[in-house]
Formats: structure tokens, sequence, C-alpha cells
């Protein structure tokens, strides 16, 4: 079989001899422009259009969880995807305990006020604060896919009280489901803590909006793990300064890197990661892809296939 791989930043060399040890029956090549020749298998980011556009390919594999950049390019170039060519993405390869510790850490943080003693250390203030009671600070955790039920698992290990919101029903252990548009506000009334793992798609931008964080509990908290097109940047300032959130904890943002006269460099009450709260674990992403590759070519679907309608 013949595969194809291209991303813009990745170590090309490391990860072909990966897979090569994985799929020694393989002939596996970067991908670079003109190229044409024949190919069953394309694992890409970002790629561009002319890698994919004509191929009837058995499967295309995305280099992280995301899908985004392909199905953005998808709407404008809709033929290039061949009609009937398998998407995939990487559902967890390592990316969920990454998550729970980012989320574990902050919620932690937070619930027990160590982020306001850092503040009054800074300041030279010696004051106790008042704990939060762990039965009223319930985490909601917006997407219940597999980061989000990851994220969810790890944080009932703590007692804290969870709850998910996603487009359908979702059974998860010792979380409280919520669903669809009609349970939204339920959701979020119920929420101090709130967790963005949502897909990115055309209904779910500027999801996190003043609107929806004033429907959280008072003195909220908020992470986003998902992407940055999903927050209104200045509306969580406003909520901030209304006393709505309290604090927010930010991996990804619009523009990215963040320009250097942003206001969230300067604000007290945000954290910022550089869009890495979890990223792609070679090891582990290339057994993942080897073995479904391998799924592939008895006829099976391995799990992470993507519906392009959906966007997830």
């Amino acid at each position: 079989m013949d595969i194809i791989f291209y991303h813009p930043s990745f170590n090309t060399e490391k990860w072909i001899a990966g897979l090569q040890q994985r799929l020694p029956q393989a002939r596996i090549r970067k991908w670079t422009a003109g190229d044409t020749a024949h190919a069953d298998y394309a694992l890409v980011r970002q790629p561009p259009v002319e890698m994919l556009q004509g191929r009837a390919l058995k499967g295309v594999f995305a280099l992280g969880a995301g899908v985004d950049d392909i199905l953005n390019q998808l709407r404008e170039h809709p033929h290039m995807l061949a009609e009937g060519v398998p998407l995939f993405r990487l559902e967890d390869t390592g990316m969920g305990r990454q998550m729970q510790e980012y989320a574990v850490w902050h919620v932690l943080g937070w619930f027990r006020r160590f982020n306001e003693y850092q503040q009054q250390k800074n300041e030279a203030v010696w004051q106790p604060l008042r704990n939060h009671s762990r039965d009223d600070f319930t985490i909601g955790i917006l997407g219940a896919g597999v980061l989000g039920s990851s994220v969810a698992e790890s944080l009932r290990f703590w007692g804290f009280p969870v709850r998910c919101w996603s487009r359908s029903p979702k059974d998860l252990p010792g979380v409280t489901s919520f669903h669809g548009e009609a349970q939204l506000d339920d959701f979020l009334a119920g929420s101090k803590v709130l967790i963005n793992l949502l897909p990115n798609t055309p209904q779910t931008v500027g999801i996190l909006n003043r609107k929806l964080l004033g429907k959280l509990k008072p003195q909220a908290y908020l992470i986003n793990l998902a992407r940055g097109a999903h927050l209104v940047e200045d509306d969580l300032l406003a909520a901030i300064e209304a006393g709505e959130i309290k604090a927010a904890a930010l991996d990804v943002f619009v523009q990215e890197p963040l320009a250097l006269q942003h206001p969230f460099w300067a604000h007290p009450a945000i954290a910022i990661t550089p869009h890495n709260a979890a990223v792609t674990l070679p090891e582990e992403a290339m057994d993942y892809i080897a073995d479904a590759i391998r799924l592939r070519e008895t006829g099976a679907m391995p799990s992470g296939l993507v519906d392009v309608v959906r966007g997830y």
C-alpha cells in the first residue's frame, strides 16, 4: 500500500520511520507539491487542496483531535475529498490524560483558592480565605465526546459533582447528562466551573459569549480547551468586570500566537497557555493509525470516523 504524509511542523522523517516500523509492508513518503502518484492513505495536518483532490483514497487521517482545518477547506473546495473517502481523527492517543491534567490542575487550584493566595503573596497579605463547598462546586463540561468524558471521569475522582452537555443524550457513569438546546440553560444554571471541549463547527463559533457566561452560577470559572473561535474574547473581559466570571484558564485563542498587546496577557484573572494543553503524542498516534489502517485493509471501519456534515 502507498501512504502519503504531510504536516507543516512535525518531524516528518521521525514519523515516517515510526510508521514504517509498524507497517513494514507499506510504502510511505512525504508529500510535496506536484506529487500525483498513487496513494491509498493520506496522513495530514492543514493539507494543501491539491494533495487530496482527485484521489480515490481508502482513508484520510487527521494528525490531531480537531479536523476543522480540513473541514474549513472542504467548505471552500467541496471536491477536495472524493465522495465516500472516510476522514478519521485522533480520538485520544494520549490527549485525554493531558486534558485531565490541565482541567484537574485548574479546578483544584480554584477550589482551594490557590490562585487567590498567590495574588495575596504578591501583595504580602496573610489572610486565610473561606473554603468553597465541594457540593456547590459543580463542574459543567460542554462536549461529551472521548476527551470530554475523559475529563469528566478525572474530576469525578476528586468528588466534584460533574455534569455534561452535548448535542445528543450521553450516558456517562456518575455524570448528569444534558442535551440539546432545550436543556442548555438548565445545564449552565447549575455549573460553577465551565469546561469547553466542543468541536469547532459553524454552530459552535462564538458559543462562549456574554449571554451564555451570564447563565452560570455567580462568580463562575471558565476553561477553554477546544478552539479560540468558541470564545468571544471581549465578552469574557466584560463578564469578569461584571463579576459573573471570577477566573479563566485559556489554552486557545482567536489569533495564535496571542498578540503582544492583547489585554489577556496582563489580566490577573486569566491564565494562559500556548495551545499545548494536549499535544499529539507520536508513539500513541502512530499506534492508532497503524491499527486503523490494518482494519481498513480488512474492510472494517476503525474508530475516529468524522461525520463531515456535523463537523466531528
